[in-house]
């Protein structure tokens, strides 16, 4: 399959994945124009296209869509200005370069010196398309103002109706799945908090409205960048539906001087027929093969300290709690909060990463050395991006957090914003970690960010909007270092729960910690929308203790155990106070996670009913093996938990139930399902292990 083909007769470009197509060409004045996102056309039935329609008579429409501008007079998505006062683009084609998946498409301005690549990338093995774009200033005077840059601007074929899918919430609530019907006029979603935030994520998913769990068209893009970020949706009331994303937020600007490049983070984009399941698992199958840096691994059971000793942190009560993690199958330790400065609490000490000799006299290297004795490997918290005003690196450097001239410094938790714009900051950041990793057997770092972007200015800085994209782009550039001087490093992102998950942090941190409530029944709409997008391999799941610590809900340990075990199993309870019997049962289960761990990490999801229905499950399919993770959260009478029904199988094969030893056929378990044999009572639960037989 030959992935790109110039069409040089009609100055198109056609674009194929294994399942989909892309296209786009040149309008007579170079104005680059989309053609085509769907199923799968040749270059003669694509040349055959008609353009998108358009009312020349109506000075509210503009003729066709661009890759770049974004539809009619919605927002742009590219808004440079000149020293001249004049701003936007007149285009003029310049050339193209195709090497393989990937097309570049150069264009220039007419008058000013501004060149803009336009880039695609298409693989053999998925139906995610990658855009991006470069903007380069050619003159030798004058900066070029950009008041908006997005990475593309992506167009829907006319539908009858518009239905847009994305995740809302808020801390400890994160990823709260909606779907509802386009308005007419302009959809924002952004963030203006210096990270992803809570609030919202940088995807959607489009449909005509008719798209159901396992059938239908379905359009989706979603961002890689971990900071601010803005998608815009342009639903006009004759035309089709079109979006435009990137990084940073409205009102913000970037000069461009001369020789300078700028380039956007990918904003990638997938089509597909079978679905939001069929589009969530090609977004899976893409982070698994082209964004994670170690995607084969499967991650370990971790343990963290945190929910058992808060503060209260000591070499004693870190021993105990690792003999017992230990005991249960844990194969990661994670020391959390509080092992450095003075650090009793979270108003004191964040910032001077020296370790507290009070509570670990000869230093972590004798826990270090318990861990790994044990067998497991060894973890730390950090929090690299801030800094308490009481402490010693404060005191030192108050100039080094985001503030602005003669406004008071908010703090959030006790603590402010390291500018990480700085190159002496980011520099100050990267030696104490390399120095941390490098002296002590540090195997995992646990990234955390616990606050927002407040008074977010750079006195002194004669262009202090950048401080919003180069602190993503030095916090990247320094993990990606510590990575590659440290091999074996294993990175976790955090950010007060699930305030940075997105692809861009994915590329560079090998798991995500969702959300720091793990109440599991809250936890199961939390990981129905984070499933939406990102794998059951990157999303950190603990089972902790009950009552939970935040909640106050009590809850089994089996069913506590089986919400957790559909992502990356942990543990975080303070296991010295369970009683002997829960220890017993927690290690059966861990037990029985690592035997199914493969199909869970790397298996096909399929999600089975939603967490509000009376029965929800979701479902892995790994090869010959088929995992089911069925919950109830309450009984009601008259409402019998049923068969389910399961997806994914093949109608032909027979499959065994390894529980019961029964064999089933495929065809029967898709139309009729399979029994549940559920506990009696509330929160009940069960874990269903199928193999196909040859």
């Amino acid at each position: 399959m030959t992935l790109v083909t110039y069409l040089a007769d009609h100055r198109l470009w056609l674009l194929r994945t294994p399942a989909t197509s892309y296209a786009l060409g040149l309008d007579p004045d170079d104005r680059p124009r989309h053609v085509h996102w769907g199923a799968p056309l040749t270059a003669e039935q694509v040349i055959d296209v008609p353009a998108l329609p358009h009312h020349e008579n109506s000075s509210f429409q503009v003729r066709g869509y661009g890759e770049l501008e974004g539809p009619g007079f919605g927002a742009p998505s590219l808004r440079p200005r000149y020293a001249d006062g004049g701003a936007g683009v007149e285009w003029r084609y310049l050339d193209h370069e195709i090497e393989g998946g990937h097309l570049a498409v150069r264009l220039a301005d007419r008058h000013h010196p501004l060149e803009i690549t336009l880039h695609y990338r298409v693989r053999d093995d998925t139906d995610v398309i990658e855009r991006w774009t470069v903007l380069r200033h050619t003159g030798e005077s004058g900066p070029i103002e950009l008041e908006r840059c997005d990475s593309a601007a992506w167009t829907l074929p006319p539908l009858p109706d518009v239905r847009i899918s994305h995740v809302v919430g808020g801390w400890s609530s994160e990823t709260q799945l909606k779907r509802e019907g386009l308005p007419y006029g302009e959809t924002v979603l952004t963030s203006r908090r210096g990270t992803t935030s809570h609030q919202a994520n940088p995807w959607i998913m489009l449909d005509d409205g008719t798209a159901a769990e396992e059938r239908g068209e379905v359009w989706s893009a979603a961002l890689a960048w971990s900071g601010s970020w803005r998608i815009a949706v342009q639903r006009p009331p004759f035309d089709a539906v079109g979006f435009t994303g990137g990084a940073g937020h409205d009102g913000l600007r970037v000069r461009l001087a001369p020789g300078e490049t700028w380039r956007t983070p990918v904003f990638a984009g997938v089509y597909g027929t079978d679905g939001f399941g069929g589009i969530s698992r090609a977004w899976h199958a893409y982070t698994l093969r082209h964004v994670l840096p170690h995607p084969q691994e499967l991650r370990p059971v971790l343990y963290n300290s945190w929910e058992a000793t808060g503060f209260d942190v000591d070499l004693d009560g870190q021993l105990r709690l690792a003999e017992k993690a230990a005991a249960l199958g844990a194969e990661l330790f994670v020391l959390d909060d509080g092992w450095f400065g003075r650090r009793d609490s979270d108003r004191a000490g964040l910032g001077d990463w020296q370790v507290n000799l009070d509570r670990f006299p000869s230093g972590l290297d004798k826990l270090i050395e318990a861990v790994h004795g044990h067998g497991m490997r060894f973890g730390l918290w950090v929090e690299p991006e801030m800094v308490n005003p009481d402490s010693d690196l404060y005191r030192e450097n108050p100039d080094w957090v985001l503030h602005m001239p003669h406004r008071r410094r908010t703090t959030l938790r006790n603590q402010l914003v390291l500018n990480f714009a700085r190159p002496d900051v980011a520099a100050w950041a990267h030696a104490w970690l390399d120095r941390l990793v490098a002296e002590h057997e540090i195997d995992f770092l646990k990234w955390d960010f616990n606050r927002a972007f407040t008074e977010a200015g750079w006195p002194g800085h004669d262009e202090p909007d950048r401080l919003w994209f180069d602190h993503v782009h030095n916090l990247y550039a320094l993990i990606d270092r510590l990575r590659a001087d440290h091999p074996h490093l294993r990175v976790e992102s955090c950010a007060g729960g699930g305030g940075r998950a997105d692809l861009g942090i994915l590329a560079r941190a090998d798991e995500v910690w969702p959300s720091d409530n793990t109440d599991a029944v809250d936890r199961l709409a939390i990981q129905h929308g984070y499933g939406q997008v990102y794998p059951a391999r990157t999303m950190a799941a603990w089972v902790t203790d009950s009552p939970n610590p935040l909640t106050g809900r009590s809850v089994p340990l089996r069913f506590r155990f089986h919400v957790a075990m559909a992502g990356v199993l942990g543990l975080g309870g303070d296991l010295p106070a369970w009683p002997a019997a829960e220890l017993a049962e927690a290690a059966g289960l861990v037990a029985l996670y690592k035997e199914v761990r493969p199909v869970v990490q790397h298996g096909g999801l399929f999600r089975l009913g939603a967490p509000d229905d009376p029965v929800s499950a979701v479902q892995y399919v790994l090869g010959d093996h088929v995992v089911v993770l069925a919950y109830r959260v309450r009984t009601r009478f008259g409402h019998p938990a049923g068969r389910l029904r399961l997806a994914g199988l093949e109608a032909a094969a027979r499959y065994r139930d390894e529980g019961t030893g029964q064999v089933h056929h495929g065809a029967v378990l898709l139309a009729h399902g399979l029994h549940l044999d559920l506990p009696a009572g509330d929160y009940a639960s069960t874990l269903i292990r199928l193999t196909r037989l040859a």
